[in-house]
């Protein structure tokens, strides 16, 4: 049976920390109360993280979006928590691997994560790693030597530690030609690859086909540089008031700061657009 109701063909996405969440980590009592009004109006709506479906679920199941899968791993992945079920899976090439393998070789005071489809394998001292995982209780192993973690199913690696080697390993990466990766600043301690063409974006387009949603109807809001790709990608990108001014020049909308309830300002003026 056809949807009539009013915002039934469009697909909303948010980040999570510093969009979704306020600088606290908790959710504005203002957003939630949009959510479930868009939703109730047949809006959908979705979350878009870098984190993986362990750490996600206790966000995404306070919110009424369980029959709408989730991006997951930064984009590697669309995870549809009704089903408990990853329903799309990017996994970087042989090539990526290497060169993440190379870049761990050439850095060994930067802990190295590889988050792959079903678990964390932290490399390295395990420092930060170990508080990478901890929060969320994540499913994980610590493997010394990154050349022994098994090469299958690798979402994306995550190369953490003090801003001073992270942007090393930054300038490591942007200094190659065409690498088979996609490579993602997500904060100044830690920088990200996954594979080619791979970010919250494609994952978010490619769960626009299965809803049969078309890009025009698309929307995104995050608030820092690992939802650059996705903002570029969608039809309406928004950006949180406090997010860096690369982002507000994409951005067709500018919320309010997250404390405030950036994500209610969004689904407002998509609102709007329907009246």
């Amino acid at each position: 049976m056809e949807n009539n109701k009013p915002l039934s063909q469009w697909l909303i996405a948010s980040d999570i920390d510093g969009t979704l969440n306020n600088k606290l980590r908790k959710l504005p009592e203002r957003n939630e109360k949009a959510i479930k009004r868009f939703v109730s109006l047949g809006g959908r709506f979705t979350l878009a993280s870098g984190r993986n479906p362990q750490s996600m679920e206790k966000h995404f199941k306070r919110l009424p979006i369980d029959g709408t899968p989730a991006v997951v791993i930064n984009g590697a992945g669309l995870y549809d928590f009704k089903n408990k079920e990853m329903i799309y899976f990017s996994s970087m090439s042989e090539e990526g691997m290497d060169l993440a393998i190379e870049a761990a070789k050439k850095f060994p005071a930067v802990d190295v994560i590889v988050v792959a489809k079903d678990i964390i394998y932290i490399t390295g001292t395990g420092w930060f790693g170990r508080f990478f995982v901890a929060a969320d209780n994540l499913p994980h192993k610590h493997i010394k030597n990154i050349e022994d973690v098994p090469r299958e199913n690798w979402g994306k690696v995550i190369f953490s530690g003090i801003p001073f080697h992270i942007s090393k390993v930054q300038k490591h990466f942007e200094s190659m030609t065409d690498p088979d990766l996609t490579l993602m600043s997500s904060s100044v301690a830690s920088f990200e690859i996954l594979a080619r063409n791979t970010h919250k974006g494609t994952a978010l387009m490619k769960l626009a086909e299965i809803l049969g949603v078309d890009r025009e109807h698309t929307g995104a809001i995050g608030d820092y540089f690992n939802d650059f790709d996705m903002l570029k990608t969608v039809g309406v990108p928004a950006c949180c008031g406090q997010a860096p001014e690369e982002l507000k020049e994409i951005s067709q909308f500018v919320a309010c700061h997250c404390n405030k309830g950036a994500v209610a300002d969004f689904l407002e003026y998509i609102e709007s657009k329907e009246q």
